[in-house]
């Protein structure tokens, strides 16, 4: 898919940063005043997508007595209205997004009611492998509505004309492999890597650090990728050498990630990217109208240091604002939201009728299987295995300073593949920015 999150959130993510820092103090009060009426009420929910079909939304009036007035807003802009009416403590919506990378504020700040106040915590964990990255100071702030995780797709074709038969499992086979494809004149840049400084090239930096056997952050915020022998540090080290030596297209110095999905792989003029969006096989490259290689690409586990690892989380959730006026309300519709029956609806299990436009993948393992056995989902089982084992980015959840992190990250990441500073200049650079973040 095109990822709908990173797609708004390029613009900046540190949009709305201001507002967060200020909310230290001031943000407990109870703004709004809260009822538990259930019956013959109106919620609001703000998300940054359609809704889904008024009919589906019929449906839950009708057998709940709740009408839902459905506000569409930009993720950058629906960020700052959070903020804003958390500070002030006014009333904005009832249910609203949280972003994995918004937890540790939003956590550590009380903006969101803790939803294991109104969930069957055990039985969501089950299945939803992703809730653990709503965690945030002992409570879940909110619940994953769509799966999302970074996965690596291949051009099966390119590789087979390239004399490649077995799919890589480990770093160094995938490298081999490339220049391979490189060496045959299949694909003379061969590997797709977003360095446009925006929120891809941070996110695609985490997979390729997980990959090489190591995380970014401990739970205090201390970076781990500072040793020149770290997998952080070997991960940059490695997507900047594949733009220098011509495995990656010069061009992508200015290319985000959805455009070299969109014109790079969706072309066939790259034969892989590493750290790729669940679903884009499905909603992108097999649709005739947006790609040319139809049918040519897959999702291979992938590659690690050893062996093949896990895929990083970046999920989109919902959560009750704490100055919401029908919390009881707004956790009815999010049960309801979010249960595997609707989840595999919006996506297409029951035809067009039911589908929410842009919703991709089910956070459910249930819902997942649901739209598998009954799409034919593409990669289906390849998708439901690597849900299965997904982790987030910050086992203890994304620091409350979050946003300028990662705007140090795909900052200098960006500088050290123009050539305007090194790899190790870089990697300084970002690691003392969150050693003064989480020093504050």
């Amino acid at each position: 898919m095109i990822s709908k999150r990173n797609r708004l959130r390029n613009v900046a993510l540190v949009a709305g940063a201001a507002a967060l820092s200020v909310a230290a103090t001031g943000c407990s009060g109870g703004g709004s005043s809260a009822s538990s009426q259930t019956k013959d009420v109106t919620i609001t929910v703000a998300l940054f997508g359609a809704p889904p079909p008024q009919k589906s939304l019929d449906e839950f009036k009708k057998s709940t007595g709740i009408t839902v007035k459905w506000s569409t807003i930009d993720w950058d802009s629906l960020q700052t209205k959070i903020a804003a009416a958390s500070t002030s403590n006014t009333y904005f919506a009832d249910a609203t997004d949280v972003d994995w990378s918004r937890v540790g504020q939003e956590g550590k700040l009380g903006w969101f009611l803790p939803m294991e106040k109104y969930i069957d915590q055990k039985a969501y964990a089950a299945d939803m492998p992703q809730l653990s990255s709503f965690t945030s100071n002992g409570h879940i702030v909110g619940v994953p509505f769509d799966a999302s995780y970074l996965v690596t797709t291949v051009n099966k074709q390119m590789f087979a004309k390239a004399g490649i038969t077995t799919m890589p499992k480990t770093i160094d086979e995938y490298t081999r492999d490339l220049q391979k494809v490189k060496a045959s004149g299949v694909s003379p840049t061969p590997l797709n890597i977003p360095f446009n400084a925006a929120e891809g090239l941070s996110t695609y930096w985490y997979q390729t650090t997980q990959a090489f056997g190591g995380s970014i952050l401990d739970e205090a915020g201390k970076p781990q990728f500072t040793s020149p022998d770290s997998p952080g540090y070997k991960a940059a080290q490695w997507m900047v050498d594949a733009l220098k030596n011509g495995l990656v297209p010069a061009g992508n110095i200015n290319v985000s990630d959805s455009q070299g999905q969109q014109t790079l792989m969706a072309k066939g003029v790259t034969a892989s990217t590493f750290a790729d969006y669940s679903g884009n096989v499905g909603s992108l490259y097999d649709v005739p109208a947006s790609s040319s290689v139809t049918g040519k690409l897959q999702y291979i586990p992938t590659p690690g240091l050893s062996g093949t690892t896990a895929n990083v989380s970046n999920p989109d959730g919902i959560g009750i604002l704490k100055t919401a006026k029908y919390p009881e309300a707004a956790a009815k519709f999010i049960e309801w939201f979010t249960s595997a029956e609707n989840q595999a609806d919006f996506a297409g299990a029951s035809g067009p009728d039911k589908v929410m436009p842009g919703y991709f993948l089910p956070s459910r393992l249930s819902g997942l299987t649901k739209l598998t056995s009954a799409k034919g989902l593409a990669g289906g089982q390849e998708l439901t295995s690597m849900l299965k084992t997904s982790k987030p980015v910050f086992p203890a959840g994304a620091p409350v300073w979050y946003p300028q992190f990662s705007n140090a990250v795909y900052t200098n990441l960006h500088a050290a593949a123009a050539g305007s500073m090194s790899v190790d200049a870089a990697i300084k650079t970002i690691a003392d920015t969150a050693t003064k973040l989480a020093g504050q």
